[in-house]
């Protein structure tokens, strides 16, 4: 019984375990990966809708004042890329020195 839950606990290679942890704390573990990695792609779509948006309203040949809102738009989308690379990888990180030995 104890080795099927020590295999359990080893599914991933991404920590090495400092004590014999329990099952609750891995998998706690594993959630903040995941969403970690969740909250980086959703840095990354909403970077991609602006640029989508600063690109159209850069096309927009009628409307010359909305070239400044289509810049912006752009610059933001840099700054929020840069934002959820920045985050990822401090959290990152911060799991490796909690949970590495």
């Amino acid at each position: 019984m104890k080795s099927k839950l020590k295999t359990l606990i080893t599914f991933t290679n991404k920590y090495q375990i400092q004590d014999e942890i329990i099952l609750r704390d891995h998998l706690s573990m594993e959630r903040t990966r995941l969403a970690n990695e969740r909250t980086l792609l959703s840095y990354l779509r909403t970077s991609l809708y602006m640029l989508l948006g600063g690109i159209a309203f850069l096309g927009m040949r009628d409307l010359e004042e909305v070239r400044n809102l289509g810049y912006f738009s752009l610059a933001l989308s840099i700054l929020l890329v840069v934002i959820g690379i920045i985050r990822f990888y401090q959290l990152k990180k911060h799991l490796k020195r909690m949970y590495t030995t």
